[in-house]
């Protein structure tokens, strides 16, 4: 019997979504999603609107960060050398850039470009702040360089 057929028999005889989902499974199989495919940030520049310029030369590396920042809590003042982008798992953070006194707030569930050679640093807000950071860099570079006279803590 085809799959229209058991439609027409189904809505003629009032049989119910569910039902007729579990027949058209026994001949279709079940319907699966297998991936999803969502874009959380594309961009050419960092949040504080400055443009990227170029990737460092050299062989790429890429390394991921899981940051868990206590409530309350200020970065030090730094700098990527390197393009990278953030995604809030859990609290928030605000960035302040230095030179142009810019902040934004970020929360759970939105990613944003950070900048590159821009003195910034992050602050945490009421509950500790996690988040995921991803730096496309190149081997042999840090993934972050310490303003003048703050010391590294990531």
């Amino acid at each position: 019997m085809k799959i229209k057929t058991l439609t027409i028999l189904a809505t003629v005889m009032g049989v119910s979504a569910a039902v007729l989902s579990t027949i058209q499974a026994q001949f279709n199989g079940p319907s699966v999603e297998t991936a999803r495919r969502t874009v959380l940030l594309q961009k050419q520049d960092s949040w504080n609107g400055i443009r990227y310029k170029a990737y460092p030369k050299g062989q790429p590396e890429l390394t991921m960060l899981k940051l868990t920042i206590a409530p309350h809590t200020a970065l030090p003042w730094h700098s990527h050398p390197v393009p990278n982008a953030g995604y809030i798992l859990s609290g928030s953070i605000t960035v302040h850039d230095r030179l142009s006194g810019k902040t934004q707030t970020f929360h759970p569930g939105e990613a944003f470009a950070e900048s590159v050679d821009t003195e910034h640093r992050g602050e945490s807000g009421e509950e500790p702040t996690v988040l995921l950071i991803t730096y496309a860099g190149a081997a042999g570079i840090p993934t972050s360089v310490p303003s003048k006279g703050e010391k590294a803590e990531y």
